[in-house]
């Protein structure tokens, strides 16, 4: 399990009042989480610093649209 004490959670500034928003904590060493908004308390997903460039570099080029 990893340790998300000292997390600082910020949202995007795209985020709307709809509640449909993640959460995103890139301070931690080694790794980076990503939680649902309106429901923190149900935890967090966690990668690594690589895994997560690797996700949005596929996300901003297109590759995972359907």
């Amino acid at each position: 399990m990893n340790n998300l004490t000292g997390a600082s959670w910020r949202k995007s500034s795209r985020s709307t009042e709809q509640g449909q928003c993640v959460e995103l904590a890139q301070n931690l060493p080694a790794i980076s989480a990503v939680r649902d908004s309106k429901a923190p308390e149900q935890g967090a997903l966690v990668f690594t610093k690589a895994q997560l460039q690797a996700f949005l570099t596929n996300v901003k080029a297109g590759q995972l649209d359907l």
